[in-house]
């Protein structure tokens, strides 16, 4: 079953505290994951700062500068895995090494009938 590890954590933090990964780590997990075969894709995102937001309301468009909600901790990026059951998807994101210092939000793909 495939999943989703959408990455959270303050962007001021992520390289500033004693326990924040290195991008070299993070690379590092994800290229584990990959030779193990339960990586599907992955990215890191640019800060919040460049984010837009789209909307349709009664068939008009507004579009914003920046995320869609104020929040204290901004999506950095994700990892799509692959994994057996919920149990191995979790296992999986308490390594993306982010989640010392924010949290990975894991959610099962739902298969779309198109």
């Amino acid at each position: 079953m495939k999943y989703l590890c959408l990455v959270y954590a303050r962007e001021t933090d992520l390289h500033s505290l004693p326990d924040s990964p290195e991008d070299s780590e993070c690379w590092g997990y994800a290229e584990k994951l990959m030779d193990s075969g339960k990586m599907l894709a992955g990215e890191a995102l640019e800060p919040v700062s460049t984010a837009t937001t789209v909307r349709v309301r009664d068939g008009e468009t507004s579009v914003t500068d920046g995320p869609f909600a104020e929040t204290k901790e901004q999506l950095l990026g994700f990892y799509l895995i692959e994994a057996r059951d919920l149990n191995e998807a979790i296992r999986l994101a308490a390594g993306i090494p982010p989640a010392r210092v924010g949290s990975v939000e894991v959610r099962p793909i739902r298969q779309l009938d198109v």
